[in-house]
């Protein structure tokens, strides 16, 4: 009897998921034919004030910036990584490596989100980090392995039901043989070339070398491109282990990257790296080189790459750098313009933390890299804790630094008031 009833559990198990695959198909075809689904109109929504709003407010205390600088709460946002702040300025969007994306408004333009709730409820989502907006105002979300458009998300996103396409289909962005749980955070960009660019991370801490030919004939470890309808689709570069952060540089389209380097080497190396692409086809010296000039055990006899390319900048080892953006608003002091922000999540595997901050690195007339320097600490605690661990950065259309956590789950809004 008690066998009976176990089989009979998991029997009723697997109808459930099969229904629950069926409905995520229908609906996808259905929204994709600008028909409803039916989703409820019951969002998910965020509480906003509160004790948890107010502890956040109080952790930001320990931010220290430059004068004239200050960092205040914009959202509470659970798990929140990478951020589309739309092209109308309505609705900012960000992904998380968990199910949802969350769609934050501040309507009222006191710079304080008003509402956060879960965006396109009748879509399910895996691990949809990469958050990216064309000039136009379409919304790309580039999954664990499969990357969708959303046309005129600032307009849907009232709605459970949303106009939505299909860039790369579901299995189609790596091979199933190569999803893991690791690296799977995607990022996306589009590139003044009006092409879809996305980092693909590569699952392994030194990938082994039979795995050689086919990530780089799929572009795992590397960064991929692509028609904005998902044709043409190249390696456009190679040698990344793990990119979280990429964006073009408006002075002259080089396309910026961060990258996070090998494990296991030791607190000092290898470096992290911010790295700078100036056209289609380079090569950025992974797996060989461990980050930077440093090479990896598992490749130290291997022929050294001639045309391996060295980062622009070497940051401090193991900090996990991750999202980053060039300021182009005019709100922050004349030093500011042009430059790097970027974000650092903060290190795991160090045996003295480092990290969980905001650099700013100057770009040069020439379009090479200034020095780095650290902008917005205080996330990481003098006896080692984290209380805040930055993952992206985007600037605002009124040229103010949104910053968001994923420890926390929050986006933080930095403004200079002269």
């Amino acid at each position: 009897m008690k066998h009976l009833l176990l089989s009979s559990v998991a029997a009723l198990g697997l109808i459930a998921a099969t229904h629950a695959v069926a409905q995520t198909a229908d609906n996808m075809e259905k929204l994709q034919g600008m028909q409803t689904t039916g989703t409820s109109m019951d969002f998910k929504t965020i509480e906003q004030t509160g004790e948890y709003a107010d502890q956040l407010r109080k952790n930001l205390e320990s931010v220290k910036l430059p004068d004239g600088f200050k960092i205040e709460l914009y959202a509470v946002v659970p798990d929140a990584r990478h951020i589309a702040i739309g092209s109308q300025g309505v609705a900012t969007f960000v992904g998380t490596r968990k199910q949802n994306v969350w769609v934050v408004t501040d309507r009222d333009k006191n710079r304080v989100a008003d509402e956060v709730k879960e965006f396109a409820p009748s879509i399910d989502f895996t691990i949809p980090n990469g958050v990216c907006f064309s000039k136009d105002g379409f919304l790309y979300i580039a999954e664990q392995n499969r990357v969708l458009v959303l046309p005129a998300a600032e307009f849907f996103y009232e709605s459970p039901d949303v106009a939505v396409g299909i860039v790369v289909e579901q299995g189609k962005l790596v091979p199933t043989s190569e999803e893991s749980f690791n690296h799977t955070a995607r990022v996306c960009r589009i590139g003044p070339d009006d092409k879809l660019y996305i980092a693909l991370g590569q699952p392994f801490n030194v990938p082994p070398p039979e795995k050689a030919d086919l990530y780089q004939r799929e572009g795992i470890g590397g960064i991929i491109r692509m028609n904005r309808d998902g044709s043409g689709r190249e390696v456009y570069a190679t040698g990344i282990r793990n990119s979280v952060g990429m964006q073009f540089n408006p002075a002259n389209g080089d396309l910026w990257f961060t990258d996070n380097q090998v494990d296991g080497m030791g607190d000092d190396i290898p470096p992290g790296e911010l790295n700078r692409s100036t056209g289609s086809g380079q090569n950025f010296g992974f797996p060989i080189y461990g980050g930077g000039s440093a090479r990896t055990n598992e490749y130290k006899d291997a022929e050294l790459p001639t045309d391996a390319v060295m980062p622009e900048v070497e940051m401090v080892a193991h900090a996990a750098d991750l999202g980053m953006d060039f300021y182009t608003g005019t709100s922050f002091p004349r030093q500011y313009r042009g430059g790097i922000f970027s974000a650092q999540h903060g290190s795991w595997n160090r045996t003295e933390p480092v990290g969980a901050r905001v650099m700013f690195t100057p770009v040069n007339d020439d379009g090479t890299a200034g020095e780095t320097e650290a902008f917005a600490e205080g996330w990481l605690t003098p006896s080692g804790e984290y209380i805040g661990r930055p993952v992206d950065v985007e600037v605002m259309k009124d040229g103010s630094l949104l910053v968001s956590d994923d420890l926390a789950g929050a986006l933080y809004r930095i403004s200079y008031e002269k």
